[in-house]
């Protein structure tokens, strides 16, 4: 599938479908361009919006066949809700719900024709080209059939017209636009892809492998620790968790340096259980969910997946370090103990209450780390904790942090991607839950405020350094074919943080 720009306007555009984005209010009298086209197509406009009752509600669709002998041979409409305050996740998720369309309507081409966001016409061409893309891909790696369930192919090519309305953007705007999403979306399908693979095939081993591919492109730098390397270091805590496993723990550390001087340092850190069993508080019975928990690496996979985009974007004034302590949370003889001392390489000694609270633990010593590099901020994406699900659902992540314009910052970010965040409160009396009478802390602090807890006990293991925590647990995964995301993986988190480094 191509997206390219076009010099095309919407009155003049020729071929097989034709998407046009429409607010609620432009629909009672067609004006302006959307006369002109209704004209032009017979009206074939005014014809789709009264027969379907078409009333430009978000989300909705209507599509007409014209005929063979029009110069469009489908029109697509695409509703956007109210257009007093466009945003772009709007165009994002209509050009989704355009793609899937022309999918459904086998239209081998397929022009896209929507309003334009803020005068930006990158921005615009930008969501545009992630909506569809993203809403089209399907994993089919694990499918002895590859050709999809039999559904319609792929539009051949995704025309991006001169806006309609009252903006217009120019042809190299929108190819600027386009070739931002594509190297994006080359992260989130990775992110993807990580995610849902099983756990015989993402492994710590092949996911070290997966950061030397990346540490293959210009300006990057790669440090893998061994187990060896991280017991000199006194990562105990992250040690811990890996101990059970017969694979080897592998701790990641890739750094994207720019060839100027760059304006700001960043660092991001991500989960990377590749599976969690819970350990010796295994996993069992109904809602433990055990099957899901190749998942447990989704921080790691946005991580991942916002390294490889930044890859291909190569920032000329960011220096980005994306950090994981990558392992299995497994059951042998050499398992850690629910009552074990663990000792993180701050210094800090955590009991162990419960084994399956070990994200946490391995996250410990990757904040150590990250808080000894000299950078401006941090931010640790995680699916650590099931209360968050409960608090959030399955599409918001939580966001805890220590720096009120960090946070700002990831809002304004995640807005920009259509990716939702919820500020949540960093109580700091609720440590208390997690006291022990026999080390520095515990590793849980009971079932109330579960997410806050886990979020302060991270809290522990930065000291200077603004920090922000995402709990990603709801978001990464979803059960059903929605708007952008298809069932299954989602890569969630990858706009959002390439977002926020380039901002």
């Amino acid at each position: 599938m191509e997206f390219r720009a076009s010099a095309s306007i919407v009155t003049d555009w020729t071929g097989a479908g034709l998407a046009i984005g429409l607010f609620e209010s432009e629909l009672e009298t067609l004006t302006g361009d959307l006369a002109a086209l209704d004209q032009r197509l017979g009206g074939a406009l005014r014809e789709a919006i009264d027969e379907n009752e078409f009333k430009g509600k978000a989300g909705s669709t209507s599509t007409l066949r014209v005929g063979s002998s029009s110069p469009v041979r489908k029109l697509i409409l695409i509703g956007l809700g109210n257009g007093d305050s466009l945003k772009l996740d709007q165009l994002r998720q209509g050009a989704a719900a355009a793609a899937k369309a022309a999918r459904s309507q086998k239209c081998d081409s397929l022009a896209i024709a929507f309003p334009l966001w803020n005068q930006d016409g990158a921005a615009s061409a930008q969501a545009i080209a992630e909506g569809a893309h993203l809403s089209l891909y399907r994993d089919r790696r694990f499918k002895s059939d590859s050709d999809d369930n039999g559904k319609a192919p792929k539009p051949e090519t995704i025309e991006l017209l001169t806006f309609r309305g009252d903006g217009t953007a120019t042809a190299e705007a929108i190819a600027q636009g386009i070739d931002r999403a594509e190297k994006i979306v080359a992260g989130t399908i990775l992110a993807r892809e990580l995610v849902a693979a099983p756990a015989n095939v993402v492994t710590p081993i092949t996911m070290a492998e997966t950061a030397q591919e990346i540490a293959q492109n210009p300006g990057w730098e790669l440090t893998i620790l061994e187990r060896e390397d991280c017991e000199k270091l006194g990562m105990g805590s992250f040690l811990g968790v890996a101990q059970a496993s017969d694979l080897p723990p592998k701790f990641v550390h890739l750094v994207y340096k720019p060839q100027g001087t760059p304006r700001k340092k960043l660092a991001i850190v991500g989960k990377g259980l590749t599976f969690d069993s819970g350990g010796l508080n295994i996993k069992a019975g109904a809602g433990s969910s055990i099957e899901m928990m190749k998942t447990d690496m989704g921080g790691a996979g946005a991580t991942f997946g916002a390294a490889k985009a930044i890859a291909l974007l190569q920032p000329a004034d960011v220096e980005v370090h994306f950090i994981s302590a990558i392992t299995e949370n497994m059951i042998s003889g050499r398992a850690m103990h629910p009552g074990d001392i663990l000792t993180a390489s701050n210094g800090k000694t955590i009991e162990v209450g419960n084994t399956d609270a070990e994200g946490r633990l391995t996250l410990a010593d990757s904040l150590v780390y990250a808080d000894k590099l000299g950078v401006e901020a941090i931010v640790d994406l995680a699916t650590l904790t099931g209360a968050c699900v409960v608090a959030l659902g399955d599409e918001i992540g939580g966001l805890w942090s220590t720096d009120e314009a960090l946070a700002e910052s990831l809002k304004t970010a995640a807005a920009k991607a259509g990716e939702k965040i919820w500020q949540m409160p960093m109580e700091e009396p609720y440590f208390d839950k997690m006291k022990s009478v026999v080390a520095d802390m515990k590793n849980i602090g009971g079932r109330a405020g579960g997410s806050i807890t886990a979020a302060l006990f991270l809290k522990q293991f930065v000291k200077d350094t603004p920090w922000a925590h995402l709990d990603v647990a709801g978001p990464v995964w979803s059960d059903k074919d929605s708007g952008l995301n298809p069932a299954g993986a989602t890569g969630y988190g990858v706009r959002m943080l390439v977002e926020w480094i380039l901002a």
